[in-house]
Order: C-alpha cells, then structure tokens, then sequence
C-alpha cells in the first residue's frame, strides 16, 4: 500500500458531519509561499464558482511543470450552488489548514452536503485511484437480525451500483424484512473523471472492503481517491426526503434524479454527438475538462468564430476562470487603496484571496477604444507564452461589459517605479541594472525564436517591465503584440499603436512592424536603465528636438559615453561593461532595421565579451526640424497627442 501521512481522517459529531482527508507525501513536499504553494492556493481560490457553474463537477489546472497544479472540485448532483460552494469553500481550507507542505491531498467531506476536492501536481485525471483512505465503522452493531442486515445491505449495494454505473452516483434505501420500521440508506458516488466502468470497479470494492471491516455495522464510510460509499439505519444528508417511485431493488430518488437519469443522458448523447461532429477537440474541451461555461462566456462576448479559433488554447493554457464576484471581493470593490495603476487598457489593482493568493488585477476600461481586441489578445496569445522573464498570466474573468485578467502578484511594481524616481533609483546599482538588462534580453528572445510563435510585443518600455522580489525582470502587457507565421518576418499596419520614444521610424511613419521593432524599443531601454532617464526628458538643444537617442549619440561622437550614466550608480561599476552595453542600445536603435543586430545576437554581445562590436549608423532619431506636412501626424494624434512634443520622426511635423 502506498505510504501516506494521515493528517485527519475521519470525525463523527453530533450533526453527524463525516470526511475523509489525506495529505499525501509520496510526491514529496513542497516550499511554503513558493511557486507551487501559489498555484495551489490559486486553484483552489478557482473551484467553489468553478464547480457551482458547472453542474458540480470541474477539473482545472495552473502553472507549469515542475510546479503545475491539477484540481478537481465536485459535489452531488442537484446540490444548491450556495451549499455546493460551501462545501469546496471548506473542505478547500481544511486542505491548506492541514496539508500544509505536502503535494498531493483528497478530501471527501460530508456535512450538510457532501463535496470532494482534491489536487496533485500530477495529472490524475482519469487514473482510478483504489487506496483505501480508510474504512470507518463509526456506530454499534446491528442488534436485531444481523443476518437480515447483510442481506439487506449487499442487496441495497447492488441496486445503487447498478444506477451509478450509469450516473456516478444512487442514493437508495431498501426495508428489512425482519422490521417494519427499520430500513437502510446508502448512497454512493464516484469521482466523473473516470470512466463508468472503473466506476463500478472501485464501487465493487468497497463492498469486497465492507465484508472484511464493517459486517453488521448500522453505518460507516468506506472512501478511496476515485469513490466513496455511506449507508446508515437512517436518512442523511436530505437524500431521501422527497416521496418518489421505488426504483428497481427497492431504491427511492427524488423526481431530480428521475430527471437526471431519463432526460440528461438524452440530452448529454445528443450534445456529443452534435459536438463530435463540430469539432472533436471541442468535445474534449467542454466535457473533460469542464470549460463549457468559459467557452459559453467567450462565444457571447466574442463570437463563435473567435472561440472556434481560441478553444485549445484555453483548455492548454492552464489560465484559470474566475467569477467576476470573487475578483470583486478579493480587490474589495476594486477600491482604490488596492490600485496599483493604469494604462490604456484600463486600471490595475491588487487582489487577494480569501486563502492568502495575491493576485495582480488587469480591468478593462469601459470606455477604452481599443481594450476588447487587447483584451482577447492576451487571453488567446500569452496562453500559450511561458518564461521566467515572462509575466504569467493566470486566468480572467468575463461578466457582460467586465473583461478582468489576472496576473501573478509582483511587489516590486515596475522599472520605471524604481528606475525614474531619485529616491528610489538608489536601489539600482549597476550590477542589479545589468542583470535586468540581461533578463529583458533573454525575455525578448524567447518571444522572437524561442516559443512557439514568434511574437512581436510592439509596447516595450519601462513601465512595462515588472521587477519580482529580487529584482528580476518579467515582460508585461501584450495586449499589443502579434504573431507571425513561420515563414513571415514583417508586416503593415494602419492602426500604429505603442509608445512614442519607443517605436522605430518605419512603424511610425510607414506602419511596419518586425522582430527588428522590438529590437529598437529594447535599444531605448538599454539606454533608460544605464542613464536613469526617461527618453522623453530631453528638451530643444541647439534649436533642434532632442531625446535620449540623439543625446547619446552625440556622447558617441564626442567619445564621451560615460557622461551617460546615472550619477545614483556612483563610481561602483565596470566601466567597459557600461560602454559595451551603451554601445549595444546604439546598435538597436539604428535607423534601417537591417543594421539592427538580432536579439540571439544581442543574448551573445552581452555575454560574450570576445565578439568585436560593429561600429553603429546614426539612429532612428536623429531629429531636424521639418515642415512639409505628413497625414501621419493626424492618424497618430487620437494616441499619442500628449506625447507627440518628445517623440518626432525626421519626416513627421513635430510640434514647436
């Protein structure tokens, strides 16, 4: 038998409430407040809405591999969503109060109704699992005709496993012969993500476990990780309140459960079938795994054809759904003692759940032009983006005009945080600024070469990149990005979106877009993390527009690029480094895309002190005052009109 701790097993008190819980340790233990601990916490945040809107059962999982948690949450059919959700609710904190290091754990808990909650960070869907979590005989003997009781319990067994091999689940009750006032309850259910055929297996054993440990007993529990049987001299739990036809073996159900095993198995066939023939890696998205009212929610806000294209990458994503409820109590009303900031998306705040799980709260704004289409963006696209230097993006939440996305929680906020405030900027020496020079870099070269895809972020600036708890820097916000094909390595646009001071001259003036813009943006970065300055806080210099490109550029010219660094580093810093890393943002920000260096060939620039550096062009922004007219100007203003003063193309009309 599998050696596991038991943590708590079973308790029998007056209400007559009964569980089964185990905190397994054969997978090992885990880090509390770590990775793991977070998608655990998370997950089980998920399951009471998540299993309430899905007919009481799901299956979800978060994270990736090593720390990826699986959950399950399920209670009895036709349970009432507040008891239903109750019930997770509790058995969820029984689980972190008393699993407190240990990966795996289960709980069947039985009270005023009974739910099952259980998460690994193995994928047990579907294993039958046949440990006995323990067999509990918890009252006295039968005193009348104990003969009579066995045949009255293996006959009553019978009956319900036959109608649970079709459901998951019977609740019976049949007569003694020998009493006329005496009968036998049982109910019996199996957890849905195995088949029906190991339902009744696992089922079957618990009676072969019942004749060893529990023969003439008046009630008990017998639970494993894959079902769970208790049969009592009395009605429990409210099964067998509701007068109904007898069913075959003397079993009684309530008209719901008439219902249930007449009409829902039509109803489930017929949505099979319909499902197969639409697309079978929807059937398998909607019925294995729960999703169905995501995909309802997504297919009303967005349209089939959007959901038809976005439906494998949620069921792979490991993004969780959230109700929007819990979201609003978590981030109390989106107060604003909890906002952390906001963008062109809408407002940011911090959320944390009831179990502890801090969250970063994306909102979109009702009033935002461009946010739904930024909204399934990241949905649909960073599902499938994984990177330490990556900001993970762990579920959303769709509720009429409210479209949230949920972020890993970061303490730290963003660069810019630090970066442009004098007080702060301290805390940045050169080596933590060189390591996030080095982090941004293996980020971007991920997105470009290194994911599936090939993603172009197209907003990368200071503020977009968020610090974690020892200075790491994570990518954020790709509500802008886009993909391309194999094959494919630029593209057009008419609608030019992003940051001013960041965007390269053929995406402002001509709207194209490549690997090559993100390496621009990158080079200004480069430059803002060495100087401490925004690119936008330059002024008019000799009668010409300036920013910190064209400031550094001149530093090359008159050999002078150490006036560049910011004066809170202080003397403490390699100073061939800086100049190598001053001389790598020049090479980024080059005018014609093609003199840009790859961002594999930045990876190795920076790491590689034996590669000779090319001697760079003049940048993309090297600025004179021009006055012929550009229609440009009047397609970007709705964007970027209070930001157009610092951020000027050679061939647009900057203002004066």
């Amino acid at each position: 038998m599998v050696n596991f701790s038991i943590v708590f097993l079973f308790v029998l008190i007056s209400s007559c409430s009964v569980s089964a819980q185990i905190c397994l340790n054969r997978s090992g233990f885990f880090t509390a407040n770590g990775t793991y601990d977070l998608n655990r916490r998370l997950m089980l945040s998920s399951l009471p809405s998540n299993v309430t809107a899905n007919d009481g059962f799901y299956t979800t999982w978060i994270g990736q591999d090593p720390n990826r948690a699986y959950g399950l949450g399920m209670c009895v059919p036709g349970t009432d969503a507040k008891s239903c959700s109750d019930c997770i609710v509790s058995s969820s904190d029984r689980l972190l109060k008393n699993c407190t290091n240990q990966i795996e754990a289960i709980d069947w808990r039985m009270a005023t109704t009974l739910c099952h909650v259980r998460y690994s960070n193995r994928s047990f869907y579907g294993l039958l699992g046949m440990e006995i979590l323990r067999s509990e005989h918890y009252t006295r003997d039968f005193q009348d005709n104990l003969t009579d009781l066995e045949i009255t319990w293996e006959a009553l067994m019978i009956g319900v496993i036959d109608q649970a091999s079709s459901l998951y689940y019977a609740a019976g009750t049949k007569k003694l012969e020998s009493s006329s006032s005496t009968n036998v309850y049982s109910f019996v259910q199996c957890s849905k993500d195995i088949s029906l055929q190991n339902c009744t297996k696992c089922l079957q054993q618990n009676v072969i476990e019942y004749r060893s440990c529990c023969r003439g007993r008046q009630g008990g529990v017998i639970a494993r990780p894959s079902c769970f049987i208790r049969w009592e001299i009395y009605p429990f739990l409210g099964l067998f309140d509701n007068p109904s036809p007898r069913i075959k073996g003397g079993k009684r159900v309530s008209t719901g459960t008439i219902v249930a095993i007449v009409v829902v198995p039509i109803l489930l066939l017929a949505l099979g079938f319909y499902l197969c023939k639409k697309r079978e890696a929807y059937k398998s998205f909607t019925t294995e795994n729960g999703y169905f009212s995501v995909a309802k929610r997504f297919r009303e806000t967005f349209g089939t054809a959007a959901l038809e294209n976005a439906t494998d990458d949620i069921a792979n994503s490991g993004s969780l759904q959230f109700e929007f409820k819990t979201i609003e109590a978590a981030t109390s009303h989106f107060h604003n003692i909890n906002k952390l900031g906001h963008g062109g998306f809408g407002e940011v705040y911090k959320g944390t759940f009831p179990n502890g799980a801090e969250v970063a709260v994306k909102r979109l704004s009702k009033t935002s032009g461009q946010g739904e289409e930024e909204f399934k963006n990241e949905v649909f696209l960073v599902a499938k983006l994984q990177h330490r230097n990556l900001v993970r993006l762990l579920g959303f939440s769709v509720k009429g005009e409210e479209k949230i996305l949920v972020y890993e929680f970061l303490h730290n906020k963003s660069l810019d945080h630090f970066l442009f405030d004098p007080v702060k900027k301290v805390q940045l020496d050169w080596t933590r600024r060189y390591n996030i020079i080095e982090g941004i870099t293996r980020g971007i070269l991920y997105l470009h070469q290194d994911s599936r895809l090939t993603i172009i972020h197209r907003d990368l600036k200071a503020s977009n990149i968020l610090l974690d708890a020892d200075m790491n820097p994570k990518i954020s916000d790709f509500g802008m990005a886009r993909n391309f094909r194999v094959d494919q390595t630029e593209d057009t646009t008419g609608r030019v979106v992003g940051t001013f001071g960041y965007m390269p001259p053929e995406y402002v003036t001509n709207g194209q877009f490549s690997t090559k813009s993100d390496v621009y943006s990158f080079g200004v970065l480069i430059l803002e993390i060495i100087g401490g300055k925004r690119n936008s806080s330059f002024n008019d210099i000799d009668g010409s527009i300036s920013n910190l490109v064209t400031y550094v550029w001149r530093l090359w010219n008159n050999e002078s690029l150490l006036e560049l660094v910011d004066a809170a580093i202080g003397e403490n810093y390699d100073r061939n480094e800086v100049i190598r890393c001053i001389h790598i943002g020049l090479l980024c920000v080059q005018e014609n895309p093609v003199d840009r260096p790859t961002m594999s060939t930045v990876f190795h620039m920076l790491t590689n002190t034996s590669i000779t550096l090319p001697v760079p062009q003049p940048p993309g922004f090297v600025f004179r005052v021009r006055s012929d007219p550009n229609p440009l100007a009047e397609r970007l203003q709705p964007y970027f009109s209070t930001n157009m003063s610092f951020a000027c193309h050679v061939s647009i009309t900057c203002p004066r």
